[in-house]
């Protein structure tokens, strides 16, 4: 079974940068497309954003559009979520998620499962 293991997370200022990143394991990892979700205290999981198998194709939620990339590195079986000018409202835990079934056609929510255990964001103003 698919294994990820999130880190990165930790305590930032408003308008800081901070790199999480997802190791995978027991999966081909380059045949499966991957997704970032964040979850803040007493709201529904929240899809962030994903990244396509190929790499070509990458998906953000308005909300980080423009602050926040998705890279993979297959060589690393690791996917990254780069988040720049942070903002208080993006504090929650992320978690990253694969594809359910290999070279998926879309970067649709109800595609990914297989759970990482999230790793921690908090940015205070």
């Amino acid at each position: 079974q698919v294994q990820l293991v999130e880190s990165g997370g930790g305590l930032v200022q408003a308008g800081g940068s901070l790199r999480l990143s997802c190791a995978a394991s027991g999966v081909t990892f380059s045949s499966y497309s991957m997704a970032w979700f964040r979850q803040a205290p007493g709201k529904e999981r929240e899809f962030v954003g994903a990244i396509s198998w190929s790499g070509g194709n990458v998906y953000y939620v308005d909300s980080v559009k423009g602050r926040f990339t998705i890279s993979r590195d297959n060589a690393k079986n690791t996917v990254y979520l780069q988040m720049n000018n942070l903002k208080p409202e993006d504090t929650a835990e992320y978690y990253c998620a694969a594809e359910r079934i290999a070279y998926g056609v879309g970067l649709y929510e109800a595609n990914f499962g297989f759970w990482g255990q999230g790793t921690q964001v908090t940015v205070s103003s």
